[in-house]
């Protein structure tokens, strides 16, 4: 691990923004959600929730480049099962989807905790979401074309969230509990060590400014 590696884990951790999510419903072609993934950490989102069959998603995982390891993703079989949870967390939930009630995505509030719904092309958001969508939105089009690749839609809207954020500061200053922080510190900048205390059940140990342990019995190890 060198210094200049792990300044940048340090640099990523203190921008990443978790209340801030996307979650798939029924995507499943491999190229989307590895664009769909890469999209959500080079804007800083620590999580995606997938709704499609467990297999099918770990057969795409290689298509990501690696980007799994730094971006959490929890899968499900229905669409209820996450937005209930991110309902009760008192997320704004909003759907990118065509329909009479939909509003230009740059009139939301994305300084807000704030869920992305992003359906599969042609099907879009599956009617079993729709209770849970607080605001369908839209990008607005000026060719023939009616709709987006859903990748590209991910990556329109995630611009404007991020836009919003950092006029307000969201990426100054570290949103991530002091917990939260070391335990990612240590499984991004010393993973084996974090598979070892995860399979054994043990503490995780301090990291120095440099990346490296300080407890002496773990250097000795």
């Amino acid at each position: 691990m060198t210094n200049h590696r792990f300044r940048r884990i340090v640099t990523v951790l203190n921008q990443r923004q978790p209340d801030l999510t996307v979650v798939t419903d029924g995507v499943h072609k491999g190229q989307n959600l590895s664009a769909i993934l890469r999209t959500c950490d080079a804007n800083g989102l620590m999580c995606l929730h997938s709704v499609y069959d467990a297999e099918t998603f770990r057969a795409h995982r290689g298509t990501t480049m690696g980007t799994h390891k730094w971006v959490d993703t929890s899968v499900y079989r229905h669409i209820s099962e996450p937005l209930k949870l991110l309902q009760n967390d008192n997320y704004q939930i909003v759907a990118a989807n065509l329909s009479e009630t939909a509003v230009d995505y740059r009139q939301i509030d994305f300084t807000r905790p704030t869920a992305l719904v992003l359906g599969a092309e042609r099907l879009g958001v599956s009617d079993d979401a729709n209770s849970y969508i607080d605001q369908c939105i839209s990008i607005p089009m000026l060719g023939m074309v009616e709709s987006y690749n859903v990748s590209v839609a991910c990556a329109i809207i995630l611009a404007e969230a991020r836009r919003q954020r950092e006029e307000a500061g969201f990426y100054l200053h570290r949103k991530l509990s002091d917990e939260t922080f070391e335990r990612l510190l240590l499984r991004w900048a010393q993973p084996l060590v974090a598979r070892y205390c995860d399979k054994h059940n043990l503490p995780y140990p301090k990291l120095d400014e440099n990346g490296d342990i300080t407890d002496q019995n773990w250097r000795q190890g």
